[in-house]
């Protein structure tokens, strides 16, 4: 199964899922792209991972038209991404997690790693919950 988290700049939620995933869907094809990918992935992302144990550093924003294809599985995580993701015929499911840039963020250092930290924190719970699912389903054959 191939699984593809797509968000605009493929710099910080996108990033942050495909780490995410790594860790909890390790039968997975897993892959993070956007629509208009960033030239890194944002620092504070590899950051907040870090406090979590998962080592973001070495990946890469990606253009979406990059993605081996078929996708089974597309999860969008930002609005533009959802309005501007293009079709993946074959794509079994798609999900979309609106959630707010963390690299938009405003505020004085601390309060912009705390907005880091609690985007981090809501795509670690929906993880653990697809991670769940998924399981679910191999399990009952579906």
């Amino acid at each position: 199964m191939r699984i593809l988290f797509l968000c605009t700049g493929n710099s910080c939620r996108s990033q942050m899922a495909e780490g995410f995933a790594r860790q909890l869907l390790k039968d997975w094809d897993i892959w993070s792209a956007g629509t208009r990918p960033a030239e890194r992935v944002h620092p504070l992302a590899v950051q907040v991972m870090a406090e979590k144990d998962i080592d973001i550093s070495s990946q890469c924003p990606k253009l979406v038209n990059a993605i081996p294809q078929p996708v089974d599985f597309v999860v969008t995580l930002c609005g533009e991404a959802a309005e501007e993701c293009p079709a993946f015929p074959g794509a079994k499911r798609t999900e979309h997690w609106g959630l707010p840039d963390p690299a938009r963020a405003t505020g004085a250092p601390e309060e912009v790693l705390q907005v880091f930290r609690s985007v981090r924190d809501e795509i670690e719970r929906r993880m653990r919950e697809l991670a769940e699912r998924t399981q679910s389903l191999r399990d009952t054959g579906e």
